[in-house]
This record gives structure tokens, C-alpha cells and sequence, in this order.
């Protein structure tokens, strides 16, 4: 091999290399909005624990109280995907606002529109993890992916 060949060897490397970086770097920068918005979700399904009242309160409740436990488990699997990809995980939680209502069809609402986006930023995320060639972080976040769809068409269902 020419010393040409090895130059041209090594500047493919380099870029490949860089390549791999600014992708692992725009991954990982995903993954943190899919932390913050988990964060953001714990805060808010606990609120609407504490404050649901009415003849819906035991069953909604209950409901809010399991997606704070479905959430926690989310941000842990993303927060863990984010440190296997050497990054650093955000303890911020998305800044859209939580409304405070004690209407349980507005909290349902405000459930709905906050699981579509969770289902939305996986569906863009898991692309980004497919070329990283990770089948087990894949399999990881699509599993959240599909909680997210299920809790979509179940509040979905809860709305008609």
C-alpha cells in the first residue's frame, strides 16, 4: 500500500469517524428530549393523582398513578440508553407548561396530547438508533415506542 493510499485510508477514517460522532451526538441530544418529556410526564400524571376528584376519582387515580410508574421506567431505559452512548442524561424536565385543572376530562386531554408527543419523538428516535446498529437499545426504545402508542388509543378510547 502507497503512503497516497494510506492518506486517503486514513482522511475516510477520520470523516467516517466524525460522521459516526455528529450522529451519536444528534442521538443523544434526541434521547434528552425523550428524558425531559418522560420527566415532565412523572410531574405531571402525579399532579393529576393528587388532584382528580368526582365520581372518577379511584379509577383515574390509579390510572395517573401507573403512568408516573410507566414514566419513572421510560426515563430510567433513556437515561441508560443516553450513558451506553457516552453521553450526558438532562435532570430537566421539558418546559411546556402543566396545566392545573381539576377537570378530569381536561386532564385526560392534557394526558392525550402529552402521550402523542412521547409516541411522536420515539417514532423520530428510533430511526436515528437504527443506524447506530444497537439491536438491543432498538428493541429498548421501541418497546417504549409501543407503550406509548397503547397508552395513546387507551386515552384515546377514554375520551369518546
Amino acid at each position: 500500500m502507497g503512503q497516497n493510499s494510506i492518506f486517503q485510508w486514513f482522511i475516510r477514517f477520520r470523516v467516517k469517524r466524525q460522521l459516526m460522532t455528529m450522529n451519536r451526538s444528534g442521538i443523544i441530544d434526541a434521547l434528552n428530549g425523550a428524558l425531559a418529556w418522560e420527566l415532565r410526564a412523572i410531574a405531571m400524571y402525579a399532579h393529576y393523582s393528587a388532584y382528580v376528584s368526582g365520581i372518577h376519582r379511584l379509577q383515574l387515580s390509579a390510572h395517573f398513578s401507573e403512568e408516573v410508574t410507566e414514566s419513572t421506567t421510560h426515563a430510567a431505559a433513556v437515561r441508560a440508553a443516553i450513558v451506553k452512548l457516552d453521553g450526558v442524561a438532562t435532570t430537566d424536565r421539558a418546559d411546556t407548561e402543566i396545566i392545573h385543572t381539576m377537570d378530569y376530562t381536561e386532564m385526560l386531554k392534557e394526558a392525550y396530547k402529552t402521550e402523542m408527543k412521547a409516541s411522536e419523538t420515539y417514532g423520530q428516535i428510533l430511526p436515528m438508533i437504527e443506524t447506530l446498529g444497537d439491536k438491543e437499545l432498538y428493541d429498548s426504545l421501541e418497546t417504549i415506542y409501543f407503550d406509548e402508542m397503547r397508552s395513546v388509543e387507551e386515552l384515546r378510547m377514554m375520551l369518546k
